[in-house]
Formats: C-alpha cells, structure tokens, sequence
C-alpha cells in the first residue's frame, strides 16, 4: 500500500460511529445505538408509500415504483385465493411451500387450532394475466394517493387529543386509510403501524385516550407491539422470527405474557405461523421396513417461526416462480447449433453460455471483471434472435454495464443501439424503463440477466420472478462477499447454498492493487498491497475531527492533485449517518468545502451532490438543479427528477458522504473510505469488503481503529438472518445434492 504525500504509512483499521437517537442494523441503515433497530431512516417514506394510488394524474417515479408493487401484490394474492392445479412450471412445491394459506384459513375459520393448522392446499397456477404497467412521467411533482383532507383534519385531532405530534396526521391517515380517526379511537396501538413510532410513544397515546382503561396486559397493545417487533425485524433483514425469540423480544418490551399476545396476533390474523422441519441428513439412510415405518410415527422436529403477511406471501410467490424456473425447459429460441458454437467460448464464459442454454434460472458470481461474461451471453443471445435484457441495481451500475454492451458490440463489428439493453431493476418493474408487457402482463423478454443480485429482497425478486413468461431464462448475477440487501430476505446467498441450479463462478480476477487488495478481504485477508502509483493509500488518524478534516482535503485537494481524480468523481464512505465522524457531519465539510452556500432550498444549493432515495432502501445520487413550486429539480444519472418539496426533508440528504449500503450497486474512480475510532463495532467482512470495492482507481483509508480492520476482515461474517426461502427451495433440490 502507499502512503499520502503528507503521511507516513500505518497499517490500516476502521470504526464506526455510534448516532444513539437514529439506530437501525448495521446491515441495513448502518448506524448502531444499544442494540435495538429503529425505523427512522426513510420513516415518512415509507408512510406515503402505503397510500392509495388512484387519484393522481401524473406519477412520480417513486409513486409508479410503489404502485406497480402494490398491482402486483395483489394480483399475487389473488392468485393464491385461486389455487386449484399444478405449476405452470409441470411439478408441484411440497412440504411447506403451500403451508400459508392453509394456515391462514384454518386458523381464522376455527376448523383447526394453531398447532394443528399446517396441511398442504395444492399448488396453484402461475399467474394470472397482470395490468398494465404504470410508466412514470419525467420529471413531474405529483406525489399520488394523498388521504383525503377531511380523513387527515379528522386524524389530527385524535392525534391532539392523545398528546401525539399533529405532524403524524397525515401518515397515519395513509397508514389506516379510511376511518382512520375511529381506529385510533378503538385501538390507540395502533399507532405503532406508522413508522418511526415506538411503544412507549403508543403507551402514552393510549392512556391518554384510554386513561384508566390502558392496562399493558391489553390485548390490543400485544397485538401491536407483535406486528412492530417483525417490522422492525423485517429492517435488520428478517423475514420471520422464531417463537422463542419473538416471545423473548416481547417481554422485553413489557408484554406481560408474549405467549397469548402471539396467539391472539395469529388468531386476528395480523401476523402468520409457520412449522418448517428442520434439515435432513444430505445423504440418504437405507433403513429397514421397521425402521421406516418407526421413523414416520416419530414427531419430526420442526422451528416454529412467526412472519408478517407481506413477506410471507413475497417469500411464498418467490419460491413458486423460483420453481416454475428451475423445474420448466426453457424456449428454444436459437438452433441447438448457435448454442453450442457460442458455448465453445473460452473459460467461465463458455460455461455460462452452456448453462443457460439448458436450464430456466442459472447463478454467476464473480467480481467487477465477471461482468464480461453476462455481457457476452446477452450478445449471443441476442444473435440468436431473442429478446435480451439485463437490469442493475443502481442507475451507475446500469449506464457502467450499457458502457461496457457498447464496447463489446463495437468490438464485434455491430452498429449503435444493436444487440441487448439494460434498465435497473426499479424501472424495469416500475414501466418506465426495459421492453414494457405482453398481453398476459409478463415482461415481454426471453432472457434477463439481474446483476447485483445479491441486493434483492424478497418482494422484489417475488415481483421480478412473477413478471417472466413462461419459458424465459433468468440469471442472478453478482457477487456474494458484498453486503446483503437493505429490504428483508438473502435471496441470492439462500439460492446459492440451496444449490437447486447452475451456479458458474467465474475465473476472472479483479485487476490492480485495488482488486488484489479486496480479493483479499473476500477470503478473510487484510493483505499489504503494492501500489506503485499510490492506488491505495493509508492516511492514519488520532480522532473524529481529524477524520473530517483529512478526509476534505484528500477529497478536495490530494486526490485531484496526485491522483488526477477531480472531487465530483470522488465518493467518500463511512459507517453510519450519526456521530463526529457520520454521513452527516462529513457532508456539512464537504459542502462548506466544495458548494459553499446557504442552503436557500431547503438547506440545498444548486449544484449540491445529494442521495435522493425514492423509496426506502433505495439510493440514487444525483445533483440539485434548481427548486421552484413544483419542489427541488434533481439531475440523477442524467435523469430529471422532482421531488415534490413536503418529501424533500425525508428523502433528499447530501450525498458526498454515502454509506456502504447507499453506495452498493455503484463504482466511482476514487474512494476515500472513512473509519473514525468509534465505527469499530459496526465493522464486518462484508462492510470492508463492499466499501473498498467501490473503488476503480484509487482508494484512501482514513483510519483511525487500530487492530480493529483486520480483525472485522478475519473474523466478522455478515449478521445472520431469519428467512423461510431455503426450506420452501428444499423441494427442488435433486435427491444428494
């Protein structure tokens, strides 16, 4: 590693800061308090993005986003209401892959108690036909499905009455949609459905309302606080938690007997039970008849876990579309002789051609280099005459890998706007940007190759899954050191160790002392690295103060002037948002710094860089243009985006200074990574490693945690999480393997 012109060289260690009013799992919001996980970032976001979407005229590409999810929720439970026949994919899901809606039914119809209520419905069809796809307008500041005046006038003065910010009104309103003001009259708890709320703020609505009527053995606030304990584990990544712990978490927060909270939960239907057995021995046993028979009268030992609805029905939905792929043959779209002339190409590449040439869903990992081989596979498909496609997680990473189709067709000999193109996932789903629908409302493709896959959720890779047609082909791609994604669910990390699909894992190393450097960290090694030409620099630092200010002048002065990286092309990453070191007190340095101003627009400038998130757990970095009635005009990848100004507060932040989990999905030629003393117990293997390897060029490290670098890379894995999808995948995988 090198050293900076003004420094000696250390060996490198990292930190995180610690914002104790703003706490969410390291993982997803990356900043930490005492232990619990708070939904602050995003929380009025997300409030809006459950209202109603009918009204508007025009739709902002949050609204469309949001409102193509909803359509399709909803066209998936319909399904699930429906289901009558076997999978379109020609094999039926056993075990608990149907379990849902039999549960559901038997426990609110009274046939069954909660224990008894797991038999098998059978599989149902597909899909049925969708509607069309929203497309969003640019720019436009409509934000869609605003509740009612009279609904919000009416909620704010219940909220006043209960001594709860009348700001609150008009989340709660979309939150509860009509009638809003009689529920919280009837159930006050119910107030923890609007995010940022916490129990001891619904404990003093209720007795507010209540007065001597509030008792915490309620029914009403077990209920409630059951239904807050998954959201808040849906943050930190959980689809579902066990039992014991949900009942362990209840007590906790006070509920005098978390067992008959749950139950009544269960019993009103607000969150879902579930009896998944546990794993079997890999390699079968060959057992004698008595043995057999002895085994299936011996009670199979199961975990019960407990889950909210929409991510047990995501979850259920991925896994059938994960089915229909894994188990249908795909179209024989190109000769079995294109195929395999273009399946003879050297290395991984070769053999990711072959795989998705006989199977619906393929796996590929690999580093920034692998992206050569999807890009060679969406060629060939593409020559074969089928309708090729690829969608990134970020709009960077989609204009990187439209760069990189281009380089590739013009290497080939083909013209301009020949051959595959590519979208980012959000725009793909949301309509506005990729090949649009057919008539049964399937996206209208024959192969999509999902890069950054690792950063799906559930209910987005529910949806992706859902919206192929029939005989299409799918391929994840990513890499799988990086950090998970920022909504519930390991999608890509449960498919991989389930092993029900091709997985081809590429051979082409990551170039450079960069690459060298994360390869490295990938496998548990922080190693020294030769840097010739002060790729990687290590600037020591003895506190928080020191960290901002070396980190402005590496941004503003010492990258620019000795590597030739300008600051507008240079991304500063740190642990968290909070704290003398966080995303927040480095951005007010680097604005003074690099766009001085006042702040006329809302605390934003002209010219500011910002990180605008359309929807919570999703960041775009862009620039201010101007702001003006309709609200503040952003320049996003080259897009025009309104914000309209009552969302700019919880949407728009300054965005010099990202987190990993903002910066994920995006590449810039220089990094300056920022590690103050305090940021250590937010550090992990997969933080380091997706940090650093946001780098092209060049890497700084601010460091300031001494040993406490190598040993996050050593022996910090990434936080495990609670999900359902490799039980509901153990059908598909072949006997053995």
């Amino acid at each position: 590693m090198s050293t900076d012109p003004e420094t000696t060289e250390t060996s490198p260690a990292e930190g995180a800061e610690a914002d104790a009013g703003e706490a969410t799992d390291a993982e997803g919001a990356e900043s930490t308090d005492s232990g619990e996980v708070a939904a602050v970032e995003g929380a009025e976001a997300a409030g809006k993005a459950t209202a109603e979407a009918a009204a508007a005229p025009e739709l902002s590409e949050a609204a469309a986003e949001l409102l193509a999810q909803r359509l399709e929720r909803e066209r998936i439970e319909r399904r699930k209401a429906e289901k009558a026949g076997p999978i379109a994919a020609g094999t039926k899901l056993r075990g608990t892959a149907a379990d849902l809606l039999a549960a559901v039914r038997a426990v609110e119809s009274g046939e069954k108690p909660v224990a008894a209520a797991f038999t098998g419905p059978e599989p149902a069809p597909r899909r049925a036909a969708a509607p069309e796809a929203v497309r969003r307008p640019q720019p436009v500041a409509a934000e869609p499905g605003a509740p009612a005046g009279e609904t919000v006038a009416s909620v704010r003065q219940v909220l006043v009455e209960g001594g709860a910010p009348e700001t609150l009104a008009a989340q709660v309103a979309a939150v509860l949609g009509e009638g809003a003001d009689d529920q919280l009259r009837e159930d006050p708890w119910q107030l923890l459905r609007v995010p940022g709320v916490r129990p001891e703020q619904a404990d003093g609505f209720a007795r507010a309302l209540l007065g001597a009527e509030c008792a915490p053995d309620d029914e009403r606030r077990g209920r409630s606080v059951t239904g807050w304990l998954l959201e808040q584990a849906a943050l930190a990544g959980h689809t579902a938690l066990e039992a014991s712990a949900l009942t362990a978490a209840l007590a906790k927060q006070g509920v005098p007997d978390p067992d008959a909270a749950t139950q009544s939960a269960i019993a009103e239907g607000e969150v879902l039970v579930f009896q998944d057995a546990l794993d079997e021995p890999a390699v079968p046993v060959q057992r004698t008849d008595d043995e057999a028979e002895a085994d299936e009268a011996a009670e199979r030992p199961v975990r019960v876990l407990i889950g909210l609805e929409r991510y047990a029905l995501a979850e259920e939905s991925l896994a059938d579309g994960l089915a229909r792929l894994i188990n249908s043959v795909p179209k024989e779209d190109g000769s079995a002789a294109e195929w395999e002339r273009a399946g003879a190409a050297k290395g991984s590449t070769g053999e990711l051609i072959r795989a998705v040439a006989g199977h619906g869903l393929v796996l590929h990992t690999g580093g920034e280099a692998s992206l050569e081989e999807p890009a060679a596979l969406l060629h060939a498909a593409a020559g074969f005459g089928l309708r090729a496609w690829a969608a990134a997680y970020s709009p960077v990473g989609r204009d990187r890998f439209a760069a990189l189709l281009t380089r590739s067709a013009e290497a080939e000999g083909a013209g301009p706007g020949e051959g595959p193109q590519v979208a980012t996932v959000a725009g793909l789903l949301a309509g506005a940007e990729g090949p649009g629908r057919d008539a049964d409302g399937a996206l209208d493709l024959d192969l999509l190759v999902v890069l950054d896959a690792p950063q799906l959720d559930v209910e987005t890779a529910a949806l992706l899954t859902e919206s192929l047609p029939d005989g299409a082909r799918l391929v994840l791609a990513g890499d799988p050191a990086v950090l998970w994604s920022a909504g519930p669910g390991r999608v890509f990390a449960d498919l991989l160790a389930a092993r029900a699909c091709p997985h081809v894992v590429s051979r082409r190393p990551d170039l450079g002392p960069v690459g060298e450097l994360v390869s490295g960290i990938g496998i548990g090694e922080l190693n020294q690295v030769e840097a010739p030409g002060k790729e990687v620099v290590i600037v020591p630092v003895r506190d928080a103060g020191e960290a901002v200010h070396r980190t402005v002048q590496l941004v503003a002065d010492s990258v620019p002037r000795v590597i030739g990286v300008p600051a507008e092309q240079t991304a500063v990453i740190t642990p968290g948002h909070g704290g003398a070191a966080g995303t927040r007190a480095l951005n007010v340095a680097l604005k003074e710094r690099l766009n001085p101003g006042p702040g006329r627009f809302g605390g934003f400038d002209p010219g500011d860089r910002v990180a605008y998130s359309p929807t919570p757990g999703r960041t775009v970095v862009g620039q201010v243009v101007k702001a003006d009635a309709e609200g503040l005009h952003l320049s996003c990848a080259g897009e025009p985006v309104v914000v309209p100004k009552e969302r700019v507060e919880q949407s728009v932040r300054h965005g010099w200074a990202l987190t990993a989990h903002q910066a994920v999905g995006a590449r810039w030629p220089a990094v300056v990574v920022v590690l103050p003393g305090d940021a250590a117990q937010a550090l992990s293997r997969p933080w380091v490693y997706t940090a650093f390897s946001r780098a092209d060029r060049h890497l700084s490290v601010v460091h300031g945690v001494d040993q406490a670098l190598p040993r996050a890379v050593a022996e910090i894995p990434a936080k495990p999480r609670t999900t359902r999808l490799p039980v509901l995948l153990r059908p598909q995988v072949p006997v053995g393997g």
